[in-house]
């Protein structure tokens, strides 16, 4: 009984910034985020603190980006959070008012910032999944619902939602990004009013971060004569599925079924498929595509292997999947106008990306394995627990962690 009811005392040490700094970290995610690099972005958006208080910027940003890990909670919890694991340490103990006034004094700029530098593709150049004959695939989308708080100023910029019964409970939020479908990861991202009801006007945007060696799949909102051209323009290839009121002109058929065409100049391939789903209890849905691509050598890329990789454009529903209920877990924004949901949404996406380089780094230490097989959901709740254990915030050696491709 006596060695059953023995106790022992367990202590560990743990590395982070020093002094009123302590408590800026994400845990382990500040190995991809580190220190020098929000500093740099602080200084370059001026969002630096005029003189040294118990609350400086970094913490600040830190502190927006965890409030995303934790959107159930109140500032005060989140802050509690951040600093539960510096014990014995000298920490403030702000005011959910100091810390409402630390967002306002940050603004968007730097989460923004931030967000870009992180932004890009993550794969590997061997790693599985991520190519189809040599070609990086990627996809435009649009996301729609992430609710905000219903206020004037949030109504004022986004609209409100009117259904034949009334109107929507919440204004939502329009967002649209270019994301690698094979890891998951997001290049870059647009945030939309109420004025930007054409997904395909918010995608111009984002033309920009494609390049020779992509290849674009884009669903029937993107259907247009003209945006297909811009896309094009870049150097990417595409594959879009048709709107069903497209008629192309037949200018020569292939051996695999396709056929040639021109869309205002622009030389294409179009291929129909019949398409049959059956799901697990036996029902069959049919369905008919027509997709549009640049890929005209129908040697090299058979109709039926675009068909099986046209299902990869899913991949970015899933990305949003994991925006909207794994970290948000259905909560509505917190922010009450603009500049405080820009900020919100900026550190939201760079939360996420941080997560997919962890996820894409350790997936490379296990060769051959496809990114898909990492678990979103994993990978957050141990973010989470390292967090509040501020463990991790150094690396164990000085090798470069970073997913960024060759």
């Amino acid at each position: 009984m006596l060695s059953e009811s023995a106790t022992v005392v367990v202590s560990r040490s743990i590395r982070v910034a020093g002094g009123v700094f302590a408590p800026g970290h994400l845990g382990e995610l500040t190995q991809y985020l580190p220190f020098e690099l929000v500093d740099d972005v602080l200084e370059l958006t001026g969002a630096v603190q005029r003189r040294l208080r118990d609350l400086p910027s970094r913490v600040g940003v830190y502190f927006v980006l965890a409030l995303v890990m934790f959107p159930g909670l109140g500032y005060a919890r989140v802050w509690a959070k951040l600093t539960v694991g510096l014990a014995g340490m000298a920490v403030p103990c702000p005011s959910e008012k100091a810390l409402r006034d630390l967002r306002r004094r940050l603004g968007a700029a730097p989460l923004k910032a931030l967000f870009e530098v992180v932004a890009g593709p993550l794969a590997q150049p061997h790693t599985p999944g991520v190519r189809y004959r040599g070609l990086r695939t990627v996809a435009f989308d649009g996301l729609n619902s992430l609710k905000v708080p219903d206020t004037d100023r949030n109504r004022s910029w986004l609209g409100r939602i009117r259904y034949r019964m009334g109107f929507a409970g919440y204004p939502t939020l329009r967002l649209l990004a270019l994301v690698e479908t094979g890891t998951r990861g997001l290049l870059g991202a647009v945030i939309g009013s109420a004025a930007d009801r054409d997904e395909a006007t918010l995608a111009r945007r984002l033309l920009p971060l494609l390049r020779p060696g992509m290849l674009v799949l884009l669903d029937r909102a993107f259907d247009a004569n003209a945006f297909l051209a811009e896309v094009a323009g870049t150097g990417a290839q595409l594959l879009v599925r048709a709107k069903s009121t497209r008629s192309p002109r037949v200018l020569g058929r292939l051996p695999d079924g396709s056929y040639l065409s021109v869309l205002d100049g622009l030389r294409v391939r179009i291929i129909e498929a019949d398409l049959t789903m059956t799901g697990a209890d036996g029902t069959r849905v049919r369905d008919q595509y027509r997709l549009i691509t640049s890929l005209l050598d129908h040697d090299r890329y058979p109709a039926g292997e675009l068909v099986r990789l046209y299902h990869e454009r899913w991949e970015i529903e899933i990305a949003y999947l994991a925006l909207r209920h794994t970290i948000l877990d259905g909560h509505v924004l917190r922010s009450g106008d603009q500049h405080g949901l820009e900020q919100e949404v900026w550190a939201l996406l760079t939360v996420y990306q941080l997560l997919r380089i962890a996820m894409v780094t350790a997936v490379e230490t296990r060769p051959g394995t496809d990114p898909d097989r990492a678990s979103f959901t994993i990978a957050l709740q141990t973010a989470r627990d390292q967090l509040i254990t501020a463990t991790g915030i150094y690396p164990d050696d000085t090798s470069d962690r970073s997913a960024a491709p060759s």
